[in-house]
């Protein structure tokens, strides 16, 4: 118990030392979680009272223009900026943002997903082939979420006021390619196509609402920069780079998902370098600092911070990249702790509510995949109550 405390007590020290802001802190953060598997394929009657008792504010939903399982556009539209034009289908997501008004939490939309005639079929993870496309959807998703749209039911549905565009299009797994050869040169493709991604999404939902808060980026912590690989994908710097060069603009906050790379690291762990003595591709909260003056370069100070995905796994079941129970709400409580006293950022969301079944899965979650709650849930309770705005 003692080396225990001791442990703790180091952790914390460190916390303050490394990751504490020379600034003020945030004025306001809000907190939430992002699990699409509960709150989208789940029963919102059992799903939404767990969420409340976390005391969670925001909770981020997938909005899918189309994607493997699910889709709002069942085929192309003849009115797509209309919400009532017969090819949308919206019913998962009317069900999410009235049970979420009723649980009093602030729905968060990561419009993602392209429909196969929006690209000639290539995929839902490759960007539309006309940003326009993307942009009337957009346009649509925020007049249906208005606060003042009415279904056929007559039910005035509840409004989105918080939109992300995209989910790691740093990811080959969620936006592809990652690199094209232009002049037997290799160039960033993700970054440029991901510009023309935010942008729509920027416009379509502020053509309606300028009020209503968009995030770009939603940038994955890790990146090879490697074209050549099996795997290419690009890191978070490299790839805030390209979508400036590619136009990206307009958006209120850049998105990021900071995790770590492996149990060994806390909160306060700097990545480990990269390739012969190079600086780490990775950014996790460890070295954020490296993504915010980035921000600085290409945005400016002004620009808000949302870290939209963050989480600790653990072990069990996962014994490969799991921490134990105890950690993982140390962690929780540090990490959200950070956010609160970091000046730039305004959001932070953990991943998951309930660890995912196949073990192959991540295993985040405040409660077990059978529903028992981890320390984490009442850690969770408790930095929402201290730093949740």
């Amino acid at each position: 118990m003692r080396r225990l405390a001791a442990a703790l007590v180091a952790s914390a020290v460190g916390l303050a030392l490394c990751l504490a802001p020379s600034a003020s802190a945030s004025s306001s953060l809000r907190i939430g979680i992002f699990d699409d598997g509960m709150v989208l394929y789940g029963e919102p009657d059992l799903v939404f009272p767990l969420l409340e008792k976390t005391g969670a504010q925001v909770v981020r939903v997938n909005l899918w223009w189309a994607g493997p399982s699910i889709r709002v556009a069942t085929r192309r539209p003849k009115h797509p900026a209309d919400p009532n034009d017969p090819a949308y289908n919206w019913d998962t997501y009317d069900r999410t943002v009235r049970f979420a008004a009723v649980s009093g939490m602030e729905p968060m939309f990561s419009i993602i997903g392209t429909p196969p005639w929006a690209n000639a079929a290539k995929g839902w993870n490759v960007a539309p082939t006309k940003a326009k496309d993307l942009k009337l959807f957009a346009k649509a998703a925020q007049k249906r979420y208005s606060g003042t749209f009415v279904n056929a039911d007559g039910i005035t549905l509840p409004r989105v006021g918080l939109w992300l565009a995209w989910n790691e299009p740093n990811n080959p797994v969620f936006l592809k390619p990652q690199y094209r050869k232009v002049s037997g040169k290799w160039k960033i493709e993700s970054g440029r196509n991901y510009a023309r991604i935010c942008n729509a999404v920027v416009q379509g939902v502020k053509s309606i609402d300028r009020h209503s808060l968009v995030a770009c980026g939603a940038t994955g912590p890790r990146g090879n920069n490697n074209p050549n690989s099996k795997r290419p994908s690009v890191s978070p710097v490299a790839f805030l780079r390209a979508m400036k060069k590619g136009g990206a603009r307009g958006f209120d906050a850049y998105a990021h998902h900071p995790y770590y790379g492996s149990p060994a690291e806390t909160p306060t762990t700097k990545p480990p370098p990269g390739k012969r003595g190079q600086p780490p591709t990775a950014v996790t909260l460890g070295n954020f600092d490296v993504l915010v003056n980035e921000i600085d370069r290409r945005y400016g100070k002004k620009m808000r911070i949302w870290i939209t995905e963050y989480g600790y796994q653990t072990n069990p079941p996962d014994k490969i990249f799991g921490v134990t129970f105890r950690k993982q709400a140390t962690y929780l409580t540090q990490a959200v702790a950070w956010a609160r006293k970091n000046p730039r950022v305004d959001m932070f969301l953990w991943f998951l509510l309930t660890d995912e079944e196949r073990l192959g899965g991540w295993q985040s979650g405040l409660m077990t995949a059978d529903g028992k709650r981890k320390a984490s849930f009442r850690a969770f309770e408790r930095a929402v109550k201290k730093y949740g705005s």
